[in-house]
């Protein structure tokens, strides 16, 4: 009995990395996706870690964290490869915790989903904002953070209704 515990639990922890890896990969994919505006981009790699906290609950740390970093290495921001991966690891964790509780189709999940995404979001922009200010100055940050908070918008509505749908098709 003892040996088909160990291996069943084997067999889940490497579901979970293989999840987390794909997803790192489609969180990174994301924040390459980029949507031009008047005074930079925003991209859809938080919309991604939403959605990843969603199905892979408090796991998603790694692939959000892992998917962003590397994105800011490849875009050639490595002075944000570290704060980058605390902070948008911070944001999947935390939207993991608040969306564990939301794995149905009722109102309360769907505000569930909604509160995960403003939490996580906040985080990213708060959290962007205190590194932005050790570095470049509070002028500067507060630049960002209009920026970082429509960014963080547009995830929330890109997660909500696919994590929606994707429940409901589930569900049939």
């Amino acid at each position: 009995m003892a040996d088909n515990t160990r291996k069943n639990r084997s067999g889940s922890n490497l579901r979970i990395i293989a999840e987390c890896g794909i997803l790192a990969a489609l969180v990174f994919i994301g924040t390459e996706l980029r949507i031009p505006t008047a005074l930079g981009f925003i991209n859809l790699g938080d919309g991604v870690i939403l959605i990843a906290s969603y199905f892979i609950g408090p796991a998603a740390f790694f692939p959000a964290a892992i998917g962003s970093a590397l994105g800011d290495l490849i875009a050639g921001y490595p002075v944000y490869i570290a704060p980058t991966f605390i902070i948008k690891g911070l944001m999947g964790l935390t939207a993991a915790l608040i969306m564990k509780h939301a794995k149905g189709k009722s109102i309360k999940d769907i505000l569930l989903r909604i509160l995960a995404g403003i939490a996580a979001e906040l985080i990213m922009a708060g959290g962007y904002f205190a590194f932005e200010t050790m570095m470049y100055g509070m002028e500067a940050a507060l630049g960002s953070v209009v920026f970082n908070l429509i960014q963080g918008g547009v995830a929330i509505l890109l997660a909500i209704p696919l994590t929606c749908m994707i429940r409901l098709k589930k569900n049939r």
